[in-house]
């Protein structure tokens, strides 16, 4: 993929569950204000919900519980 080549407003799908995927709980602060920085929280929570990248459960909860927003995950046994 040809990073050069994103578009903020185009590749939203793309963009917001990168840049989480490597967040970790020490990390998630940091991180999740430089998405806020370029979308709303409505946006970001839309997004992840809807990627099929391997994000952790745990950003997903991290992700719920700064937006106030109903928990979900990407991964169930």
């Amino acid at each position: 993929m040809d990073y050069d080549k994103l578009s903020l407003s185009r590749d939203k799908d793309i963009i917001i569950p990168r840049a989480l995927y490597a967040t970790t709980p020490d990390t998630f602060e940091e991180d999740i204000k430089k998405l806020e920085n370029l979308y709303s929280s409505k946006t970001i929570v839309k997004y992840l919900k809807q990627t099929t990248e391997k994000i952790s459960n745990k950003v997903c909860l991290l992700v719920a519980k700064r937006y106030n927003v109903e928990p979900f995950v990407r991964f169930s046994l």
